[in-house]
């Protein structure tokens, strides 16, 4: 029977006694509905039993043998002792002991004997066959079979599998479970090595603790099992020869981590606590790096298996994390995706589960409270963002920060929020090596199974405060008066060695004593000079503006009609015929620009693909484009099959992948951020449905994307599409918050755009792919809505064939359009008395006013790239106006949003006195647009108007008390003129 048979059918949930006693009901019902509850009834409404189910069943109801013709096989007393061996399967962790501390559990009802009127002398008198599975087969009665359950599932250890749907997987966690062939007395490991692992562990935070008294560390003492229960993973991940190991967690435990997991050097860790304050000039550092503290920071290592050339090499990677706790979780799953992803041929990648194994470290309080956690779940099994499946570990402190699980979470395990992802969850007692062990093994062999997401809930206690310098005593003091008094992991597992007699009394003090020794040695050893830090290096000066982006005419038109293609039988939208017929034609007028915006992106990203550059576009409702522009993927109108034109291309080179991604923000652009560093040589672009919707992922935006470089090291290149531009759509339409992203720019961290022209946004995007490996920089971009298909943004063929990016336009003509008079010319250079300076969509909103023809002593500018800005081309443009009286700058923004405030400093360098700066745009405002679309038109109207009215207030006149850096701004934002004087630079 298929997996997929048994996932749909619940009846083969069933086995054993327990199928026999849910058809007995099945025979009630069909005699007598009322003879069963309501819920039975619903169930046998909506799933008769299948004729194998049937035969089955039959053939295994105990009936009476030589060895149990003594025991009662009253029916009633065998449907109770099977509905509480059922019990104990599903609820047993409700009665385990997981605690170290040693609080109660929560137990039920459902895990007693009266519940269901059974006594142990009913229980000694039922076969064992009736409660199944491999407890019985040890066992002789029921009674045996049920306390070995118990043992299983309400030991130090508990199995929380309720949830999981598939039939498959859950016969084999059942029996992964049950069987104990995963557990250490089955596979035994070496006790000595545990212990000094434990101790390597303890040692460590105990030395730090007394040799940098007040450094905060967030000590992982309480949770120490950790690390050897990530041996175990590693260990397996080795085997099973998996070549990428991607691990993220929060600050808590991370350094232990770093030095015992990936194996960063003592002496790296102790020169960052000495912390050198001479540290610039020991790394010759450049401007703008400034490290991070040094819990946040990661670290890879490479492990080889093997002989020679048959060598496997392991590596295993701890990307840097903020405290911003869950925010690595979907960048590390981005980067599990990249890692395992061949793009190196055309049509669309290959994704290898088998090449890599994400592992996410949880806090129990952040697990339930940062959403991004859901976000990120919810991703594991969507088309373009599986991983394989990923290893979660709650290092479960049961407290966060001061808040107690009741104020913290409203589910009763920390690990909750799993279950409506049908994750199977394995709660184990951090004083139990042997138990995180066994979690350890079982949790990799099902993932490796199954290729789906498995979590480890590890339930601790955290012996110090939030941090080292913090007195939790002041707000749990029973709590910790108990935690004072319990002796820790390795003292436990060391004493239990000793009673056995594995080891002699004096040993595990022995150790702990020689690995303080060693400690102390590399302290006092230490040079902090040889501190060192992830710092990049510089690119070469001015490689963006020596990337050639022009294409020949005949490869475009070669890739226009390769791109119009679909396979025989292929039956495209009607609608849509007309679009593709409109694209044949581009070509036949080379005067007439006609190459829309979304025909420019398809040709730039066709020709990154014979550049053998691989292409990953996301978001939300990307594949058609948000403003049904971009048609990446057809669908066929009688069959629904998909194709992709992008795939198809004959002399590409690489891969291009495009998804619809999730409704999700934050995971989403985390996601893409991980993919994107572990994929340095590929394009990857993610796109929102609205720009603002930017807004759900700033944190990835402010702790990765823009400062990731500066913090760690950390290059990207990734691409945001933010549709942007003031339309009437209200406060949430219209912005993709331009301001934010510019107040985040320093150091050229950062590349903004607000493209006008379809070919400077193929010149664009084909720039950033050249950069990939040269200058990696991240690129927001701006992009349109309604000028998607406005003829002006539409751009000629030699515009492509020519030139390249343009960071700032200068006034042009408007083109003659077919069948349309031809527009007014531009006036000569000496008659242009003010230039106005804008970017993005309000260009067109002032060059189609019926007020431009009336003066032609207005020039209007386009300025393209904000960022870096481009005060040098800019400075440039304004020397070929001599007779200017002012310039302008007009944006449809707020004054306190767009690119104003930015850009103030840089238009005034570029001016450096030549004319007056004025300003137009809307008051400043705590919204960034209107809600009401007539009155969105009125403003709008008197902008443009404003931006071709006489000036108000004077202009500025030099005097000997006025610094050319000094000029005033005069702002036409309000109806009464205001001027400000500009800081000093």
């Amino acid at each position: 029977m298929s997996e997929t048979v048994a996932a749909m059918n619940p009846w083969y949930e069933f086995y054993g006694p327990n199928a026999a006693y849910v058809l007995d009901q099945y025979d009630r019902y069909r005699q007598d509905p009322a003879s069963v509850d309501l819920e039975s009834r619903n169930f046998f409404a909506q799933n008769p039993p299948p004729p194998e189910i049937i035969r089955y069943t039959i053939s295994n109801i105990p009936r009476p043998t030589e060895s149990n013709s003594q025991m009662d096989l009253n029916p009633t007393k065998m449907a109770a002792a099977i509905q509480l061996a059922q019990a104990i399967r599903w609820y047993g962790h409700w009665a385990a002991a997981l605690d170290p501390l040693g609080s109660p559990p929560p137990d039920d009802p459902a895990l007693h004997l009266e519940t269901y009127g059974l006594t142990e002398t009913d229980l000694r008198s039922i076969p064992a066959s009736v409660v199944g599975g491999l407890a019985a087969e040890r066992s002789q009665t029921a009674w045996e079979a049920i306390l070995g359950l118990r043992a299983v599932y309400s030991g130090s250890i508990g199995y929380d599998f309720l949830q999981i749907r598939n039939a498959e997987e859950r016969a084999w966690l059942r029996e992964a479970a049950e069987s104990g062939r995963f557990s250490v007395q089955h596979n035994p490991i070496d006790p000595l090595e545990l212990l000094r692992r434990l101790t390597q562990v303890e040692t460590f935070e105990h030395f730090l603790q007394r040799s940098f008294v007040g450094k905060t560390r967030f000590s992982i003492e309480g949770l120490d099992v950790l690390v050897p229960l990530l041996d175990v993973v590693i260990g397996s991940a080795a085997d099973a020869k998996i070549y990428n190991i991607l691990i993220g967690l929060a600050h808590r435990g991370r350094l232990n981590l770093l030095a015992h997991v990936l194996n960063k050097p003592i002496a790296q860790i102790l020169a960052e606590f000495k912390d050198p304050l001479h540290r610039r000039e020991l790394q010759n550092e450049p401007d703008g790096w400034t490290g991070d503290v040094k819990y946040h920071a990661g670290a890879s290592r490479v492990i080889a298996a093997g002989e020679d050339s048959q060598a496997v090499h392991l590596t295993i990677q701890m990307p840097p994390n903020p405290s911003h706790l869950e925010a690595v979780n979907p960048v590390i799953e981005g980067m599990a995706r990249a890692a395992g992803t061949r793009a190196d041929r055309r049509g669309a990648p290959v994704f290898n589960p088998a090449l890599t194994l994400p592992i996410l470290i949880h806090g129990d309080a952040a697990f339930s409270g940062q959403g991004v956690v859901a976000e990120t779940l919810n991703m594991y099994r969507l088309p373009g963002y599986e991983t394989g499946g990923t290893i979660h570990i709650i290092a479960n402190n049961q407290i966060g920060f001061t808040t107690e699980p009741g104020q913290a979470r409203s589910t009763l395990f920390a690990s909750d929020l799993a279950k409506g992802y049908r994750i199977p969850i394995i709660h184990v007692n951090a004083d139990d090596p042997e138990g995180a062990i066994l979690a350890a093994r079982i949790a990799f062999a099902y993932r490796q199974r199954f290729q789906n997401d498995f979590l480890i809930d590890l339930i601790g206690y955290r012996r110090l405060g939030h941090n080292e310098g913090d007195e939790p005593a002041f707000t749990q003091p029973m709590l910790y008066r108990k935690i004072e008094a319990h002796p820790s992991v390795r003292r436990v597992w060391a004493d239990r060695l000793v009673a056995q007699g594995v080891i002699p009394a004096e040993m595990p003090d022995q150790i702990y004593k020689e690995d303080l020794d060693t400690l102390q040695s590399a302290l006092e050893a230490l040079d902090p000079n040889i501190l060192k830090e992830p710092i990049p290096v510089p690119p070469p000066p001015g490689a963006a503006r020596k990337v050639a982006t022009a294409v020949p005419a005949e490869t475009l038109k070669r890739l226009n009609r390769e791109l119009l293609q679909v396979p025989a039988g292929f039956t495209v939208h009607p609608r849509l015929v007309r679009i593709l017929q409109r694209r044949e034609k581009i070509f036949d007028s080379p005067d007439w620009p006609a190459i829309d915006w979304s025909t420019a992106e398809a040709l730039a990203f066709a020709t990154v693909l014979e550049d053998g550059i691989p292409i990953r576009l996301t978001g939300q409702d990307t594949e058609r484009g948000t403003f049904s522009h971009r048609h990446a993927v057809l669908f066929d109108a009688e069959t629904g099959a998909s194709y992709i034109p992008l795939q198809a291309l004959l002399q590409a080179k690489a891969t291009f992948e495009i998804r619809n991604s999730p409704l999700s923000e934050y995971a989403a652009l985390g996601f893409e951020f991980g993919y994107n560093v572990q994929a340095a040589n590929q394009l990857v672009i993610w796109e929102a449905q609205y720009g603002d919707f930017i807004g759900n992922a700033q944190t990835v935006i402010d702790e990765f994307i823009v400062s990731a470089r500066d913090k760690w090291g950390q290059l990207s290149s990734l691409v945001l599409l933010l549709p942007h531009g003031y339309e009437g759509q209200g406060p949430d339409h219209s912005s993709g918050r331009l301001e934010r992203f510019l107040a985040l720019t320093a150091e050229n961290n950062l590349r903004v755009a607000n493209c006008t022209t379809a070919a400077n946004y193929f010149h664009l995007l084909r720039r950033q792919a050249a950069l990939l490996t040269v200058d990696p920089l991240p690129l927001v971009i701006m992009t349109p809505k309604s000028l998607l298909r406005h003829p002006l943004v539409s751009s000629a063929l030699d515009a492509f064939t020519g030139g390249g990016w343009q960071p700032v336009i200068g006034p042009v003509s408007l083109p003659h359009q077919p069948g349309k008079q031809a527009s007014s010319k531009q006036a000569p250079v000496e008659a242009i008395r003010r230039l106005i300076l804008c970017s993005g969509k309000i260009y067109v909103d002032l060059i189609t006013s019926e007020l431009q023809p009336q003066h032609p002593e207005v020039a209007i500018a386009r300025v393209e790239q904000l960022a870096p800005f481009p005060t040098a081309d800019l400075r440039e443009l304004l020397s070929g106006y001599p007779a200017l009286n002012e310039v302008v700058w007009i944006q449809e923004e707020p004054e306190n949003m767009g690119a104003w405030n930015f850009g103030r400093p840089f238009l005034e360098q570029a001016l450096d006195g030549q004319a007056p700066l004025r300003l137009i745009s809307r008051p400043p405002s705590s919204s960034p647009a209107e809600g009401s679309n007539n009155l969105h038109t009125f403003i709008q109207r008197q902008i443009i108007e404003r931006a071709y009215a006489p000036a108000t207030g004077k202009p500025n006149q030099k005097s000997a008390g006025n610094s050319k850096n000094h000029s005033k701004v005069h702002r036409t934002n309000q109806p009464a003129s205001v001027s400000v004087k500009q800081n000093e630079k």
